[in-house]
This record gives C-alpha cells, structure tokens and sequence, in this order.
C-alpha cells in the first residue's frame, strides 16, 4: 500500500510540458523572457496553450546543434520551466510572449502528436548554503551585482540568495559553454562561488545583457 502511493506520488511529481528550443537562452526562475513567435508550430504551441495552463520548457540547445533549429536538436537535460504572463496577438497570426521563469526541471523527450515537441519534466530542488554562509555570500554577491549595474537598482533585503545568483549570472554575460555548468548546478553555495569567482577575472570587461528577442 505504501508502494503504491510513492508511485502515484513520483508520478504527479512527472508532468507533460511544451518545448521551445533555443541555443544559448536560459530562462532563470523569476525572470521574464520576451519571445516573438513566428514560426507556425510555435504560433501553434502558443495557440494550445492559451487554452491551458499556459506553461512552457525552455530547452538550451547542445552547441553542436546550434545551425539544426529546423528538426529537433539536442538540448541540455536541465531547462527552465516558465508560464505566459502576458501576449500580444499580432495582425498576421504572430504573437509576442512574456514567459515568467518558474523553476529549473529536468526533461526527457515525451511522444508529441503537434507540431512542436514535448518533453516531461521532473522539478528539481536546490541545496541552500548554511545561514552563516549565506550571509557572506549575500553581501558579495550583493556587491557584485550592483557593481555591474549601469542604472540604480534595487535589491530587497529578502530576496532569496539563488535569485542574486541568478541575477549576477545573468549579468555576467558568459558565453553558453561557461552557463551551462552554472545554470545546472543546484548547490547555492557552489554556484554562488562560481559566479563570484568569474566577477573577480573580470570585473569590468563583462557587462550584463539587457535581454533578447526570441523566435
């Protein structure tokens, strides 16, 4: 009996998602990615699911695989879990999509009877540095961040510790090889020194994007 439930447990845990694939695009939990969607499978990937749940995997695509968007490319097992919180249809049947990252999942490619692909997803839990740790690395990350800001920002005192990882990651504008290891790495306190550790290499030659336009 107890077996039973663990198994329908772990299954609901497994879940059916859309992907879109796209080399070198890492949706960070919290953050909003624009996408202009144009090709005809995902105007029909978004069209699907505006009737649902509206949620979508954003897949890395393996470097190798860059120049193949045309089929199905290979992507990274680890991808960002994000849901429509915002589209503009346009005139032709195009649409413009604001995607709020969810979480980070890890995929395996699920049969799919539409035009885009579909993987399942399996969320992930990250490992949080102890509170004595955490306060040191609060404060560099902190620093960091606003180090590379060019504008006044703001970071709330009760911000999560992963989300300034995220952020100083993301400001950091590292090539996709460098992001990988560190997009995918769920110990806090091991990403949190990675990031750190390329600010102090070059702590004024990287600047962070603004964000980009998608398919």
């Amino acid at each position: 009996m107890h077996a039973a439930r663990k198994e329908q447990s772990d299954d609901a845990r497994l879940r059916i998602v859309p992907l879109f694939p796209l080399p070198n695009v890492f949706l960070f939990p919290g953050c909003v990615m624009p996408l202009h969607i144009f090709e005809p499978r995902y105007r029909q990937m978004i069209e699907d699911l505006l009737d649902g749940p509206g949620q979508i995997v954003m897949g890395t695509v393996v470097e190798e695989h860059a120049d193949a968007l045309a089929g199905s490319p290979r992507i990274r097992t680890v991808a960002g879990l994000g849901e429509i919180c915002r589209h503009e249809r346009l005139p032709d049947g195009r649409f413009l999509v604001w995607l709020f990252g969810l979480s980070r999942v890890r995929v395996t490619e699920a049969a799919s009877n539409r035009m885009y692909r579909r993987v399942e997803i399996e969320p992930l839990l990250e490992t949080a540095p102890t509170k004595e740790r955490e306060a040191l690395l609060r404060t560099l990350l902190r620093r960091a961040i606003l180090a590379r800001c060019d504008e006044a920002t703001n970071l709330p005192n009760e911000i999560p510790i992963s989300c300034l990882v995220d952020l100083l990651l993301q400001r950091l504008g590292l090539p996709q090889r460098e992001m990988e290891g560190l997009y995918e790495e769920l110990d806090v306190e091991t990403r949190a020194e990675g990031a750190l550790a390329i600010h102090a290499q070059h702590p004024h030659t990287r600047r962070g994007r603004r964000g980009k336009a998608s398919e």
